[in-house]
C-alpha cells in the first residue's frame, strides 16, 4: 500500500481520520499520505445583489493550501518513519473529483472520517463520506469520530454468500488481506430468515476457493436488520475492521444507499472498509 489519500475539511473528525491513517500507514508500510482539500468556488447567480462580496479564486486556493500546511505541521510528529506527508487542493466537488484524484495520485486507499450525533451532523458531514464511497473505485476506509487507531488484527468480512461470484473484487480484497495479515471472519446475514447455513455447499466452496490461504472462519446469523446483525456480531468478536463489498443487487444492494450507510457508519466505533466490485 504505497499511497493513502485523506480528504479533509479541517474539522476535528478529519484530523482524527488523518491520525488513524498515520497509524495505518505504519502497519501497512505506506510510503506516502496525501492530505486533500476540495474547495468549490461558488459561481455567481444572476439577479443576486451586487453588494454581496465575490470570492477571489486565488485567495480561496491560498487559504486552502495554508490550512493544509497547518494540518501537515500538526501531524508531522506522528508521521511514521519512511512515510512522506504531502497535500493537494483543487477547485472541485469532492465526490465528483475523487476517482480522478485517486488515479492521478496512484492511491491504494482513501481514508475519511465520519461523525455520530445529530441528524444534521449526519447530513452535513456524512453525505460527503457516503458520496465518496459511491463515486470512486478506490477502496474507502470510513473512520468514526471516536475511533482511535490500533493495529488491525481481526477483520469481519460481511458478505452475501449467495452473491459471491465473478464480480467479487478478488485482487484488491486479497491485497488488503495480505497487507493486514489479520484473522478473517466471514459473516453472512440472512435477513429473510431462510436458514442459510453450513449445508450450503456451493456458496462455501466458492468462498473457500476465493479465500484459499487466508483460513477464514465462517459465521451465519439470522437478522432482519442487516446493519444490526453486522454491528452486533462485530462488537461481540471485538473486530478491528468491518469489510464490505457494496453491490448493485442482492442482500447488500441497499447498504450503501445514504440511509443505510449513515446508519452503519454513524453508530459504530469500528472502522468500515468498502471495496467496490
Amino acid at each position: 500500500m504505497k499511497t493513502i489519500i485523506v480528504p479533509t475539511d479541517f474539522s476535528a473528525t478529519a484530523y482524527n481520520a488523518a491520525r488513524y491513517a498515520l497509524g495505518l500507514a505504519q502497519q501497512m508500510g505506506t510510503t506516502r499520505i496525501v492530505l486533500y482539500h476540495a474547495y468549490e468556488l461558488i459561481v455567481p447567480i444572476p439577479d443576486v445583489p451586487t453588494s454581496i462580496p465575490m470570492v477571489d479564486p486565488t485567495e480561496l486556493k491560498t487559504a486552502s493550501l495554508e490550512g493544509l500546511e497547518r494540518m501537515k505541521q500538526d501531524l508531522l510528529a506522528e508521521l511514521p518513519e519512511g512515510t512522506v506527508l504531502d497535500y493537494r487542493a483543487d477547485n472541485a466537488l469532492l465526490a465528483a473529483n475523487i476517482d480522478t484524484l485517486s488515479k492521478e495520485e496512484n492511491a491504494d486507499l482513501i481514508v475519511m472520517g465520519t461523525t455520530g450525533g445529530s441528524q444534521l451532523e449526519e447530513i452535513l458531514i456524512g453525505s460527503n463520506t457516503i458520496d465518496v464511497v459511491k463515486h470512486t473505485t478506490c477502496p474507502v476506509l470510513i473512520v468514526p469520530s471516536m475511533a482511535t487507531f490500533k493495529p488491525v488484527r481481526k477483520i469481519v468480512f460481511a458478505c452475501d454468500f449467495r452473491k459471491v461470484g465473478t464480480h467479487t473484487p478478488v485482487y484488491p480484497l486479497k491485497r488488503l488481506l495480505d497487507v493486514f495479515g489479520a484473522e478473517l471472519h466471514v459473516l453472512n446475514i440472512d435477513k429473510e430468515g431462510k436458514g442459510l447455513g453450513k449445508d450450503t455447499p456451493q456458496a462455501s466452496l466458492l468462498l473457500d476457493s476465493l479465500l484459499e490461504g487466508y483460513h477464514p472462519k465462517y459465521h451465519f446469523v439470522d437478522d432482519s436488520n442487516v446493519v444490526h446483525g453486522i454491528m452486533e456480531f462485530a462488537d461481540k468478536e471485538q473486530a478491528d475492521l468491518i469489510l464490505t463489498i457494496p453491490r448493485k443487487h442482492g442482500l447488500f444492494e441497499g447498504i450503501f444507499k445514504r440511509s443505510r450507510t449513515a446508519q452503519l457508519a454513524f453508530h459504530t466505533h469500528i472502522p468500515l472498509l468498502s471495496i467496490h466490485e
